[in-house]
């Protein structure tokens, strides 16, 4: 506690640090501040065999309720910087640091002239959670743009793996089995590279608006929720499709919801346990089994006790 002072927490309880606001308490909450303070710590983890467990922002992220044992490090209060650099008239990379949050990294872009990034606009989190999940919509995904990522070796040394090397899938990267982390339990994306292309201010903007105002009408933008809460399976009917069809719009489990605005969102009325959201889940999931054959994945990670 010496090193990180009021930024390392005891049972923290982690409905403060999600976006669905359930979960209960981590044994320890660290939230270092500079990038150093995370080397030692993760270096010191690391020696010792303890346990610890990686947070951006909260978001696509469920606690379960009896908390996470073991150490939470919240990223949200370093690697933040965002800068660029000409690769020629009409092309740049950009280099993020993954605490970021990835609508400030798109408003970043725009601002720039650069072009790219406008598919995430909307998606919550941080671009370190984007790279791991391999966020995107329809119009594109982390993978379409990124170029590398440096990364926290187990011995504290950054390493910068190009994307030939990192194994990109729908809404995920393994990256574990990559030898520049040794095998660590829980790699960690120290920056991201993504390489743009310079265009006109007016077209990005307009076409950002466009996305926006879409993504504001068809979910439900201002309510508690992790996001998108299940994968879209491979072919046929989104899991949205699907679970409205399954005449699922609306249904509830104790504050816990499926969103009347968008059937893959599970909502928090108000003060849902991560108990009811993992009932409606197991709801929903045999309920498309059953008619349509289908078995949904969850997108949403579900972590702890």
């Amino acid at each position: 506690t010496a090193t990180f002072g009021p930024n390392v927490r005891f049972q923290e309880p982690m409905s403060r640090h999600t976006s669905l606001r359930v979960g209960g308490p981590a044994d320890v909450y660290v939230a270092p501040k500079e990038k150093s303070d995370l080397v030692v710590l993760v270096r010191w983890l690391q020696e010792n065999s303890l346990p610890y467990f990686i947070v951006g922002n909260g978001t696509n992220l469920l606690v379960l309720d009896k908390g996470i044992r073991g150490i939470v490090i919240s990223m949200k209060r370093c690697l933040t910087d965002i800068q660029h650099k000409a690769l020629d008239k009409e092309n740049v990379v950009v280099t993020s640091g993954t605490a970021a949050r990835l609508n400030t990294l798109c408003k970043y872009a725009s601002g720039n002239r650069f072009k790219g990034m406008n598919f995430a606009l909307g998606i919550p989190g941080t671009v370190g959670g984007a790279i791991f999940m391999n966020a995107g919509t329809d119009h594109g995904s982390m993978a379409d743009v990124i170029t590398a990522v440096v990364v926290l070796s187990p011995d504290g040394e950054p390493v910068r793996i190009k994307k030939h090397a990192l194994q990109f899938r729908y809404r995920r990267l393994d990256l574990k089995e990559h030898p520049g982390v040794g095998g660590m339990q829980n790699p960690i994306i120290l920056e991201g590279e993504f390489r743009l292309s310079v265009s006109d201010k007016h077209e990005i903007e307009k076409e950002a608006s466009a996305i926006i105002q879409k993504r504001s009408t068809m979910q439900p933008l201002h309510q508690k929720s992790a996001g998108c809460f299940f994968k879209n399976p491979a072919t046929g009917k989104s899991a949205g499709e699907l679970i409205d069809l399954a005449g699922l719009k609306g249904k509830r489990i104790g504050d816990a919801q499926v969103s009347t605005t968008h059937a893959n969102f599970i909502i928090n009325k108000d003060r849902a346990t991560a108990a009811d959201i993992l009932e409606l889940k197991d709801l929903i999931q045999e309920a498309v089994l059953t008619s349509f054959n289908v078995t949904l994945e969850p997108e949403v990670k579900i972590v702890g006790t």
